[in-house]
């Protein structure tokens, strides 16, 4: 029949009456409490003192919890019945009934099943821990007056006790509510003019004339028991044999941090996982995906009661511990080696307490993806990528063209891909269908991932997404739905052979280019504390195989889970309230302080007497400005030779000459060497015997001369400050608009430029002048020797929706610019060629960006900066950014960062680009104390880098050293060890499969093709 105007509008007066029928309260339950900060368990919450709580009572200010308590007794009526308990305490809350985790309340889960058949008498003890809140919900985006600028503070109590009551559940009721939705759904997403679409509004008209919502209770569940059976052969109907297959999975997307600390999140997992658990008992045939061991070595920790309830679901086969990484981490900002212990602490954590190998990585929410995470992830053993981030381009672009495809990293690995469009998912008819629809690729695919349920800590799925999937199966009209494990997807993938389709490079996510500048602090804290981390593996290495020291493995652990929790993809992106930002920079400062606290043992290992050691980590020898210690003058080297010296600021520096992975000593002196200038520095000169710079009245540089080429550097004045206004129309922290370079803001005219020192070694000039509100001190340096010129840079920061660029146009020609990634680098358009070449306005860079012309390039480094564009030949580097939202305060403050200015000649390959931006971030470090001069390692190829040596995983001693090719050149090369190496293997990240490797007098013979990454593992005698 067709459905006319009418018949609808009875069919939705049918289907909103539902609602009123479902939950019948049978009494009311009288809450008792007490308000706390602390993070309690059931049972330490159920010894503290409680206090009445009637309905109407105001409690909490902004961060608190209140736990309450009540009881229910099954009266004799409800015998049988589906009890269900909507407590309505003020905020989302945990329920526990009789000590266990049972469920709930939040914004999708309104009430928790007590029981399923009803026992009278039978009596529950309900503990309820409920949240406050801690302010509005800020969101971000518009220009000022949206709201964003003058958030105010919470009122003095954030949440009110509601009515809480106890019922009936009314099963057949709810029944048919699932039932009408599916059919609606089903006859809204096809043809109307089909048999199918006549035969469901038949019935669906049939149940508006069955249905009786005002006749007696129980003659009203007889008429909708009739309606159940009436429609029941339209659920009979199956679909053809060309049907497309949805892999459905239950999941609830939680943030570590966001809106809300970590303390909240610990507590948003008790709701979400005893609501899924609740529902597992329910539906057998559930399964559900949480990928992050972080929760899970959280929840085992604080809450083992539902721990011990989830690894019992997980050996049912009903969790699924799959996702590959430690926590689902930011991937452009996250360093190389930080990215393989995302993995090798999250495979060892699902390994050991699930056995489980992970084989998917699952990044729903990443904002973008690494040109070397093939590379990473095949290292790994983890061979499937799901994401849905990708589509999220709401400020338009170009649209990625693909769902299914392998996607091939910058050294030639690849892994299987499906993007979904959604992680936040309903499980309904008609969201199945559009899910199906949504896919990019209308031909040469069969099957999509679907994960399904509420995210952001809202709970996962609920009942109503599992009674539509029951219905759903293989319905007409609807694509077939089986929820196996989410890897069956990929497995019958790839049985079916190889995509037909191949993505080549990083994932680019056109949007929330403002999170690789964000919270400058975090992300100067992340880069830090990765490389002091590095550091402090090498030496204990050093010292445990050559002085038997111990290894401290509980406090490597310990640093490397506190990085590894902050590059969390709302977390080091800056997407975060202020709150999360203050744990962070905390936590950033216990793992600096353990692995400085390292560091200092292993070198006092190291080194002893009288003396000072000079300590290089990176794979070359290199010249080092060395503080002497105070009143000391001057130095020789381990040969007796007098070093160069120069006073700075009232420091002796000496220059000392280091060894490859290895260390030397000094022995400081009284006698001062004979002077000399090396660097000539004036206020508006710095002059060594490659570079000729000069300056202007700001600081800035209007000439860098290369004498070796005879060639001007410059193509503008480079070293120049550009302020912008930055309002994104959408978010806040997240975005840069295309549009911000037309809104640039004056900056000061006046500025103080003064000479630090001129001398053998450096010529310094300092720079003091305003910036808007603002005020910049900065150093500008040139080594002797040095085609590198340094900014060491303070600024107080006091702007509001303002960013601050460093530019330097250059006279290189190119139409790519190279930018540093993890572990090699990539090519991006420096021109808006096409719109995805417009579109890449902010990219991502690690230590540096560069333009070359094939015999000769330039580059800008930095050593905690991540957002950068290159439009033509200028290279524009981005140093601050200061949202109002979600962190009012962002950035405001003192800030420190460097960056540099490297110039070559001759090819890339030949460069000491990647060693230039090395030296920048890594500096060496002394120890007082004498020790042999030493190298640990070396290697007979440039282009070849040892990023890591650490110390085993499996305590064996035995000594792992990581390597890579930084240049895409295949590379034969020697790899020298001045530790008693015994015998060699070559493995993956994870340290397994191990491939022998030839060792001769010390030396480990290594093949490298173009940007591998390489795990060689040393036994020592």
């Amino acid at each position: 029949m067709a459905l006319t105007l009418e018949w609808r509008h009875r069919i939705e007066a049918w289907r909103r009456e539902h609602a009123h029928h479902l939950y019948t309260p049978a009494g009311e339950l009288e809450l008792e409490g007490f308000i706390t900060r602390e993070q309690l368990t059931v049972d330490e919450a159920a010894r503290r003192e409680f206090a009445p709580m009637p309905t109407g009572t105001p409690w909490g200010a902004k961060w608190e919890y209140a736990w309450f308590r009540t009881e229910v007794v099954v009266p004799d009526e409800l015998a049988g019945q589906r009890v269900v308990v909507a407590v309505r305490p003020g905020g989302e809350s945990a329920i526990y009934v009789n000590g266990v985790a049972a469920g709930a309340l939040d914004r999708e889960h309104t009430e928790v099943t007590l029981v399923r058949k009803a026992v009278p008498g039978t009596r529950y003890m309900l503990m309820i821990e409920t949240y406050a809140g801690h302010g509005p919900r800020v969101s971000g985006g518009g220009p000022v007056g949206y709201g964003r600028e003058s958030v105010p503070e919470p009122p003095s109590t954030q949440a009110v006790v509601g009515l809480s009551t106890f019922g009936v559940w009314n099963e057949d009721v709810y029944q048919l509510a699932i039932e009408v939705e599916t059919l609606w759904d089903i006859r809204e997403h096809l043809d109307e003019n089909s048999l199918r679409v006549d035969e469901i509004d038949q019935g669906l008209c049939d149940y508006t004339t069955i249905v009786d919502f005002e006749l007696p209770y129980e003659e009203m569940l007889a008429s909708v028991r009739a309606c159940r059976a009436h429609l029941k052969p339209l659920f009979a109907k199956v679909n053809g044999s060309t049907t497309p297959t949805m892999y459905a999975f239950g999941h609830s997307h939680i943030d570590v941090a966001w809106l809300w600390p970590w303390t909240e999140t610990e507590r948003k997992c008790v709701r979400t996982f005893g609501t899924q658990l609740a529902l597992m008992d329910e539906y057998p045939e559930y399964r559900f995906l949480q990928s992050q061991p972080h929760l899970y070595w959280m929840v085992k920790n604080r809450y083992p009661a539902l721990y011990e309830r989830i690894k019992q679901a997980v050996a049912g086969g009903q969790w699924v511990p799959e996702g590959g990484m430690w926590v689902e981490a930011d991937t452009n900002l996250s360093g190389g080696e930080a990215l393989v212990r995302q993995f090798l602490y999250g495979k060892h954590f699902f390994r050991q307490e699930f056995g489980v190998d992970s084989e998917l990585l699952w990044l729903p929410d990443v904002f973008g993806y690494s040109g070397n995470m093939p590379q990473i992830m095949r290292g790994a053993g983890v061979k499937f990528f799901a994401t849905a981030k990708i589509f999220w381009a709401y400020n338009g672009g170009d649209p990625f063209p693909f769902n299914t495809f392998s996607w091939e990293g910058i050294d030639g690995s690849t892994v299987l891909v499906h993007l979904c469009n959604d992680y936040n998912s309903r499980a309904n008819a008609g969201s199945v269908i559009e899910r199906w629809n949504q896919r990019v690729q209308k031909s040469g695919i069969r099957s999509r991932f679907m994960p399904f349920g509420w995210g952001d800590g809202g709970g996962g799925p609920t009942r109503d997404h599992l009674e539509s999937l029951r219905r759903l199966g293989n319905l007409e009209g609807v694509p077939q739905v089986i929820m196996p494990h989410p890897l069956q997807f990929f497995k019958d993938e790839e049985a079916r052979g190889e995509p037909a389709n191949r993505y080549v490079g990083e994932l680019y996510f056109q949007a929330h280019r403002g999170t690789l500048t964000s919270q400058a602090r975090t992300k100067r804290g992340n880069r830090k504390s990765e490389l002091a981390l590095r550091e402090a593996e090498l030496w204990l290495t050093a010292a445990a195989a050559l002085k038997g020291a111990p290894i401290p493995r509980q406090a490597l652990d310990d640093a490397w889970r506190r990085v590894l929790l902050n590059q969390f993809h709302d977390i080091i992106p800056g997407s975060s309230i202020h709150r999360v930002y203050e744990e962070a920079e905390a936590e950033y400062a216990k793992a600096l302080a353990a692995a400085d606290e390292m560091i200092a043992g292993a070198t006092s290992a190291l080194a002893a007497g009288e003396g000072l050691t000079v300590f290089n980590s990176l794979s070359w020898p290199r010249s080092a400005l060395v503080e002497l210690p105070t009143g000391v003058q001057g130095a020789r080297d381990a040969n007796g030779q007098a070093l160069s010296t120069q006073i700075i600021d009232g420091v002796t520096y000496a220059e000392v000459a280091t060894p490859a992975c290895g260390w030397t000593s000094v022995q400081p002196t009284d006698t001062p060497p004979a002077e000399s200038v090396g660097v000539k520095a004036t206020p508006t000169l710095l002059e060594n015997e490659h570079l000729r710079v000069t300056l202007n009245g700001l600081g800035e540089i209007t000439s860098i001369y290369d004498k070796d080429a005879g060639r001007e550097l410059t193509a503008g004045t480079c070293n120049e400050l550009h302020l912008y206004k930055d309002v994104p129309s959408c978010f806040d922290a997240w975005d840069i608009d295309s549009m911000y370079a037309l809104t640039p803001v004056a900056l000061g005219s006046e500025a103080k430029v003064e000479v630090v020192c001129t001398g053998p070694l450096v010529g310094i000039v300092r720079v003091e002048r305003t910036v808007n509100h603002s005020t910049l001190r900065q150093g500008i340096s040139l080594r002797h020797g040095a085609r590198r010129i340094d900014f060491y840079t303070e600024v107080d920061w006091h702007e509001q929706h303002k960013m601050l660029k460093v530019n330097f146009p250059v006279a290189i020609h190119a139409n790519e610019a190279i930018h540093e990634i993890q572990f090699g680098h990539i090519r991006r358009p420096n021109h808006k060629s096409r719109p995805f070449d417009a579109d890449r306005f902010e990219v991502a860079n690690h230590k540096w960006t560069a333009l070359e012309e094939g015999r000769r390039g330039c580059a800008v480094l930095n050593d905690c900066k991540y957002g950068v564009n290159v439009d033509g030949n200028s290279i524009n580097l981005t140093l601050l950014k200061s949202p109002l939202a979600p962190d009012m305060t962002a950035d405001q403050g003192l800030q420190e960062f460097a960056y540099a200015f490297y110039a070559w000649n001759g090819a890339l390959a030949e460069s000491d680009l990647v060693r230039e931006g090395y030296d920048l971030n890594v500096p060496v470090r002394t120890a007082t104390g004498r020790a042999e001069t030493t190298s640990l390692f070396a290697l007979d190829a440039p282009n070849v880098i040892i990023d890591t040596v650490k110390p085993a995983e499996d305590g064996s001693g035995e000594v792992i050293v990581r390597l890579y090719e930084a240049m895409r050149a295949a590379t034969e090369c020697t790899l020298a060890c001045g530790l008693p190496v015994s015998g060699a293997v070559q493995t993956n990240l994870l340290e397994e499969e191990a491939v022998a490797l030839p060792v001769q007098a010390g030396k480990v013979a290594l093949s490298f093709r173009p940007f591998e990454l390489k795990t060689v593992r040393l036994k020592l005698r």
